[in-house]
């Protein structure tokens, strides 16, 4: 873990934080350093499981929604600048003194300029190809999120969740290739706000459909869109969750992002997490970008592949029988 920006700006005096009350800490990702932050005194907020998990078991009070007030916020920004706003917004309506830390591609620099407008910026701390900046007295009502949005086809959405804007055309490449039977037991893989899921309880011999998501507000979204009795959701880490009973068919379009930097990794993490929970005679079907060779994985952890369908953008890949390797 390398030092933050936060901790080097504390460190050399350049912050003072409040001396009494809780501090919140909005999105930070796994790892990120909070050494200069007094540990029982800080509230961790944050939707996704995988960073949630890491900072409950490294002791911190961890929750998905913020718990204000506090003496001091830190916002770390995300990649979405409608939803970083509304974390913003949220922020300082709980907190006096606001600190914002990000990267320049996370638009750390507009966001400063932004505030300017609307606070009372008290100082700025550059390092690392990023900044950190605080500031008082702001206003920023008009940035509060305004609740779920609707979409194509009816499905509601929230800012910073996946395809937040509309249907994926990956994900809708894959529906239109799934076949009419998938089995009792199915499970679909960062199930994000719902679309693959609806797709699946369309076809009747499904019995149950786990619906697994690290991005709670994502899954909140896919409660709101899925109302089927056969619908299991799970806020979970889908690399590590382990099911009840062993599925008939897997159906996914894994992440290939950790943040802005590609990570194939991530990908292959979900295609081994796949090849774990199926059937002997299960089947994997996943979509993904033309380019990401994942089927050197598929074809370590899976008796058979096939590339069922694409284009120049997608390629719909279809693995069956996991070998006992990848069980």
């Amino acid at each position: 873990m390398s030092t933050s920006r936060l901790s080097l700006a504390v460190e050399s005096g350049q912050i003072e934080l409040p001396s009494e009350g809780r501090i919140a800490i909005f999105a930070p990702t796994a790892g990120f350093d909070l050494s200069a932050l007094p540990r029982d005194r800080v509230q961790v907020v944050t939707g996704l499981k995988p960073d949630f998990d890491a900072f409950q078991i490294a002791g911190y009070d961890v929750s998905v929604a913020a718990e204000g007030p506090y003496a001091a916020a830190i916002v770390c920004l995300t990649r979405a600048k409608t939803e970083a706003r509304a974390l913003l917004a949220t922020a300082e309506g709980m907190a006096d003194l606001i600190i914002i830390d990000g990267q320049k591609t996370d638009g750390v620099d507009s966001m400063l300029k932004d505030c300017k407008k609307r606070a009372d910026v008290l100082g700025s701390f550059s390092k690392a190809h990023g900044k950190l900046f605080w500031f008082e007295n702001g206003d920023f009502e008009d940035w509060v999120e305004a609740g779920p949005s609707q979409v194509a086809e009816g499905f509601v959405t929230r800012p910073g969740v996946f395809s937040a804007d509309g249907i994926d055309p990956a994900s809708a490449a894959l529906v239109a290739a799934l076949p009419e039977k998938l089995g009792r037991q199915v499970a679909d893989l960062g199930a994000g706000w719902g679309y693959l899921s609806k797709s699946i309880l369309e076809r009747s011999d499904v019995e149950s459909l786990y619906l697994i998501e690290a991005n709670h507000a994502a899954l909140e979204c896919a409660r709101e869109n899925l109302t089927d009795s056969r619908a299991d959701f799970h806020w979970a880490d889908a690399t590590v969750w382990e099911p009840r009973a062993k599925m008939n068919t897997v159906v996914m379009n894994p992440p290939f992002h950790s943040g802005r930097a590609a990570d194939p990794g991530l990908g292959r993490a979900f295609i081994a997490a796949a090849a774990r929970m199926l059937a002997p005679n299960g089947s994997l079907w996943m979509v993904a970008n033309r380019h990401l060779g994942y089927e050197t994985t598929l074809e370590t952890l899976f008796t058979k592949v096939e590339e069922v369908s694409g284009d120049n953008r997608f390629k719909i890949l279809r693995a069956d029988r996991p070998t006992r390797s990848g069980r």
